[in-house]
């Protein structure tokens, strides 16, 4: 018997006995159903243990091998930030059910969940007590702090950090009162959810800078040997420091007689593998490796994971030379080559379903840019890669849209940030990598299919006619929800885009373009911002207003990476630009290897077809759809210049701090113009009559809602679900090897 489980009998009897109550094993613990488990002579019980490179399940009186197939599941809806935790009962028990029903065998969280999540999650497995639904627990580290101080040995980090080790653990266990502190999460956890519990995971994607720094001011402490676990010869100060932390978790765990495998989160950034094809120093500056930690005195065993997506950092790109190299692949078999005798996970992987992009990716598994069904099946393909490489699981990244989410490359324009969990920005590709969709307000109310009859079965509170006074078109109306402003367009005849081009002119700001070629022989006495167009496929789009171009401002006019020119910056220039995206920045030596070009990405093109999930040619993406005379289309905010439409802000014209700054705006004027190709002539703005007087753009209608508070939003399995579903009845949850 080791040492360690010599001191577990004491502690058992101790708890049992304790005048203070400890807590009622059988009154909280197993109330209802058991787990089948191993019991060792000690008492300890083992559900879940790591053997050679594979994760073990004790089933049927046997140990038998487990591929670990899962979601990783937030703590947030639409309208909330996660520090809130406004998901309940019924929620969890709704996903946990569809969860099950995709194949899955775990969720993995990140952090500590309210109460409610263990209740629910026992509730259900007592449910379904045949086939339990596991949970891997992260424990979050102090991610910011370690960042600003750069050093984990710092003594508020660490302690910091071991105090919600231990949190985490009580929790789980049903053995934490916790007060109300903003943004964590509180409450008394009395359930017990032990038995569930497939392993443990500590920490967040470790910044480079500060592993580096903490190796070097503490390289005295290399060495640490707990009673659990231990740094192995080799290892560096903070993979000591991570060995401390395992430690402490496996102490406070064994106190309820359990044991489960344990981790800690690792990425591509900070993996053990040589990048040198990648050109910033510090994607591939330091290494932090897992067998550099070892289990000392746990019979549940220990294993590696990382978070690896396809398309970052750039040596994944950089590496496809000829544009048909799976680097992923490649990636994959190199991280298994290394990790030998141990198991190893992908603990999240995955692609969005986002209009937006932020990453380019070889083979086109780009971060953003994809619909729902393109998303679906690159996650299923990689899920079957990483199980077909030998690894021991692969949980997706993610279950839910999280619209609370940033990107590097939207960021900037969505103010104010606290403002962010309030509207769907699809430009912003993090907030939908849900196999869950959460949908805005509208979604099941309009569809973008052509047909004009539920715009006729909209309530008259939820959409707005607009004055066209353009001859040939009857009637124009707008509505909006949290994601987009939607427009119908009724002609008097069919629309023909080969001979007839509609533009649309949106203006919410003093200044912008009065005249353009798209503007023939016509002035506004008032300018626009953005400019809506509808033709031919490939000419169907938003564009903006050059010296409103947020791109063109930011890294041209601010940071100098992309041409400005004098035309563009003047007022009223004319011009229209591309509405575009960075995907990745200018930089240079010293700052990295080789020389990096400022890459964008058109994102203002609107895609013709259906979002009707029912149709056969359903394209999540589709914006705009024509039939006969009828025309409807959905603009997404940020390509009006909103850059929080639920407060009414949009980006201002003013950078007094080289930034972006918001003005509060009463609404968006919607100009309509349709131009006859053949002749250039201009239907509307009065170009009939106007005898080379400016047009008064007042004579447009204003198009104004109400700000909110709240949201509306409606849940809907995507496409990707179904894919999944197939990918995880393939696999089976057995491993490629160990079984």
């Amino acid at each position: 018997m080791g040492r360690g489980a010599k001191r577990l009998l004491g502690i058992g009897l101790l708890a049992v006995v304790c005048a203070s109550g400890f807590y009622l094993w059988s009154h909280f613990v197993y109330a209802d159903k058991e787990v089948e488990r191993l019991t060792a002579e000690d008492g300890t019980r083992l559900k879940f243990r790591t053997e050679g490179e594979v994760i073990q399940i004790y089933e049927d009186g046997a140990w038998q091998p487990l591929f670990v197939q899962g979601v990783n599941l937030g703590a947030t809806v639409p309208g909330h930030f996660p520090g809130e935790f406004p998901v309940a009962r019924d929620d969890y028990m709704r996903w946990f059910a569809q969860i099950k029903e995709m194949g899955a065998n775990v969720i993995r969280v990140y952090t500590r969940h309210q109460p409610v999540f263990y209740s629910s999650l026992v509730e259900f497995n007592n449910k379904h007590a045949d086939d339990p639904l596991y949970f891997i627990q992260g424990i979050w580290s102090p991610e910011e702090q370690l960042i600003e101080k750069r050093d984990a040995y710092d003594e508020e980090i660490k302690a910091a950090f071991l105090a919600e080790i231990e949190k985490d653990v009580k929790a789980v266990y049903g053995d934490l009162e916790e007060p109300e502190s903003p943004g964590k999460s509180s409450g008394s956890y009395r359930t017990n959810a032990g038995q569930y519990l497939l392993a443990w995971s500590i920490g967040t994607e470790w910044d480079p800078e500060m592993v580096a720094n903490t190796n070097e001011l503490h390289a005295d402490k290399k060495a640490f040997a707990g009673d659990y676990f231990a740094a192995s010869e080799g290892a560096t100060a903070f993979e000591a420091w991570l060995a401390r932390m395992l430690d402490r978790a496996a102490a406070t765990e064994i106190a309820y007689g359990w044991q489960h495998p344990m981790t800690f989160t690792n990425w591509v950034t900070t993996d053990v593998l040589s990048h040198p094809e990648e050109p910033l120093f510090t994607e591939d500056m330091v290494s932090v490796d897992a067998t550099h930690v070892r289990p000392v005195d746990w019979n549940a065993g220990y294993f590696a994971s990382y978070h690896a997506y396809p398309y970052y950092p750039d040596f994944f790109r950089v590496g496809d030379k000829d544009g048909r190299t799976d680097t992923y692949a490649a990636y994959l078999r190199r991280l298994k080559a290394y990790h030998k005798d141990i198991p190893l996970m992908v603990t999240e992987y995955g692609v969005p379903s986002s209009a937006g992009v932020s990453h380019e990716g070889p083979l086109g598994r780009s971060q953003g840019g994809h619909n729902e069904a393109e998303q679906g099946e690159i996650d299923a393909d990689m899920t079957k890669m990483i199980h077909g490489e030998g690894y021991a699981g692969a949980i997706l990244f993610m279950w839910q849209d999280e619209w609370f989410k940033k990107t590097w490359n939207t960021m900037p324009m969505e103010l104010p940030e606290d403002r962010r969990a309030y509207w769907l920005n699809v430009l912003t590709n993090e907030k939908q990598f849900g196999l869950l969709g959460m949908y805005p307000g509208l979604e099941d109310k309009l569809r973008i299919d052509g047909d004009g009859r539920d715009w006729d079965e909209l309530d008259e509170t939820e959409k707005t006619e607009l004055a066209a006074s353009v001859p040939g078109v009857e009637s124009i109306y707008a509505a909006h929800d949290e994601a987009y402003v939607y427009l119908s367009i009724r002609l008097d005849r069919e629309f023909d885009p080969d001979k007839k081009t509609l533009h649309i002119g949106a203006d919410t700001l003093p200044g912008g373009n009065r005249h353009g070629k798209e503007l023939p022989g016509v002035t506004l006495n008032e300018g626009l911002e953005t400019l809506v167009t509808i033709g031919k496929d490939d000419e169907t789009g938003v564009r903006i207003a050059a010296n409103y171009d947020m791109e063109k401002r930011l890294y041209g006019f601010v940071y100098g990476m992309i041409d400005m020119t004098e035309a563009e910056l003047a007022d009223d220039s004319g011009l229209f630009n591309e509405w575009r995206l960075p995907l990745s920045l200018k930089m240079e030596p010293p700052d990295t290897k080789p020389a990096h070009p400022y890459e964008n990405v058109v994102v203002g093109g609107l895609r013709r077809g259906t979002n009707s999930p029912a149709s056969p040619a359903f394209d999540s993406l589709a914006m705009w759809q024509y039939e006969g005379g009828f025309i409807e289309l959905r603009v997404p905010w940020m390509l009006l210049g909103i850059a929080d439409p639920s407060s009414l802000q949009a980006v201002s014209y003013e950078m007094p701090d080289k930034a972006f700054k918001t003005e509060t705006i009463a609404g968006i004027r919607f100009v309509p113009w349709i131009v006859d190709k053949q002749t250039n002539a201009v239907s509307g703005l009065n170009a009939e009559e106007a005898g080379g007087r400016p047009y008064d753009l007042s004579q447009a209608p204003l198009y104004a809602w109400d700000g909110w508070e709240t949201v509306a939003y409606t849940e809907r399995l995507k496409t990707g679900y179904f894919m999944m579903q197939n990918a995880y009845r393939e696999i089976g949850g057995k491993p490629k090897t160990g079984g």
